[in-house]
């Protein structure tokens, strides 16, 4: 006699992956400045474009995982963990929050001046962590049953290249896709997440304009492709891995028309990835969070550490501590790095990681600035600004050594 042991369906539903997606603008009305960096914001008259905060939410069984990305330079755990305490359903060290960085957005680290005055709009940012904790908390209620598809392979066209040395970039994008299986959203997208190293400063924070640059036309290529919503996290993109708007005169193409052919193409390309990649139908997802301090030896970050008004540094102002995460989704593996990692980082991060489905989450729960290896540091007079513009020696050192042991303690994805 053959014994049929049935679950219940609840039980069933409950170990099914779900993914939910939620976006709130964040373009300021009336518009306010914007900064590309350390020194004082400039005043906008336009805007091309809307700045958003986007949230995709993967939940199965006990693992709940939000993925967030911001149009904006940077977002400090300052303003990420008021978001997070609002955060209702998911683990706060699960919430991954990250930047496209564009150069053409508001000031989120209140850069202090020569007299510790600096020109953010702390009104403005404070109203923002709400939206991005809502977009969080609605993205969990729209949740359902999801599968997956995973593809990673490299961008071809005229996307990007690194500004210190031409070739010295990672070309490949890593596409992560949810697709619904019941009800109207059945083989839909729900959401598409973009990882890909790049800065977006086609047009940056001298011309008056508001903008999420070339990110914004790839948004809205996608969602408009596949009907449903898009998040793009940054990559390995530092010193100086930037949007390839080289004109041949020797000139740069800085306006909205080249921020929506970069776009569009990176975005098509990302689809193209995508497209025939096998579908994972009930995959499984782990988030892994770890607690790392870093050494500042920089007089410029201790300085903009100690007196933004954020209150971003320790007590001391020798160390600022961070989190580091590991996800894997499905078949991909996911690193956080908490600032601008440069190529050479990147790529061997990725060859250590145990898939060829290899992701880097830039930028993600701090941007401490630039992260070189400490070979590389203060060297050479090419990266006299990054070592600047970087915590100090060890950054790179300290990183890799934590994210190395995060991959050899934690399961392979799978």
């Amino acid at each position: 006699m053959v014994v049929l042991f049935l679950l219940p369906c609840s039980i069933l539903y409950a170990q099914q992956l779900k993914v939910g997606a939620a976006k709130r603008l964040l373009t300021p009305d009336p518009l306010i400045a914007v900064s590309g960096g350390v020194g004082t914001p400039r005043p906008v008259k336009v805007k091309k474009g809307d700045l958003w905060a986007r949230a995709m939410v993967l939940e199965k069984g006990d693992e709940k995982i939000a993925i967030v990305n911001i149009d904006n330079l940077g977002w400090p755990a300052a303003l990420g963990n008021k978001s997070r305490k609002l955060i209702t359903d998911i683990p706060f060290e699960n919430i991954l929050i990250g930047v496209t960085h564009t150069h053409s957005a508001p000031d989120a680290y209140a850069f202090p001046d020569e007299n510790g005055k600096h020109g953010a709009d702390l009104e403005y940012l404070e109203w923002c962590t709400v939206q991005i904790a809502e977009a969080v908390n609605e993205a969990f209620k729209n949740r359902e049953p999801a599968k997956l598809k995973i593809a990673v392979d490299e961008a071809e066209g005229k996307i990007a290249y690194n500004y210190y040395a031409p070739q010295l970039y990672d070309p490949r994008c890593g596409v992560i896709q949810a697709l619904g299986t019941i009800g109207k959203n059945k083989d839909k997208a729900l959401v598409t997440l973009v990882n890909y190293a790049i800065h977006p400063e086609v047009i940056g924070n001298k011309r008056g304009i508001l903008s999420p640059d070339m990110v914004g036309p790839l948004y809205d290529r996608i969602e408009e492709k596949t009907g449903g919503m898009a998040v793009f996290m940054n990559g390995a993109q530092g010193g100086m891995v930037t949007a390839d708007n080289r004109l041949s005169n020797g000139k740069e193409a800085s306006d909205w028309e080249e921020c929506k052919r970069i776009g569009n193409l990176l975005a098509d390309e990302a689809l193209r990835i995508i497209a025939d990649a096998p579908v994972q139908e009930n995959p499984t997802i782990h988030c892994a969070s770890r607690k790392v301090a870093f050494p500042i030896d920089s007089e410029m970050m201790r300085f903009i550490l100690k007196y933004s008004p954020l209150s971003m540094g320790s007590s001391d102002d020798s160390s600022i501590s961070t989190i580091l995460n590991l996800l894997n989704i499905g078949t991909a593996q996911i690193l956080t790095i908490p600032g601008e990692a440069l190529p050479n980082i990147g790529y061997y991060l990725k060859r250590k990681m145990p898939t060829e489905h290899d992701f880097l989450f830039g930028l993600t729960n701090d941007a401490f600035g630039y992260i070189l290896t400490k070979e590389d540091f203060n060297s050479f007079k090419r990266y006299d600004y990054v070592s600047r513009t970087s915590l100090g020696e060890m950054t790179g050192e300290i990183l890799v050594t934590n994210l190395m042991d995060m991959i050899e303690n934690n399961p392979k994805p799978h």
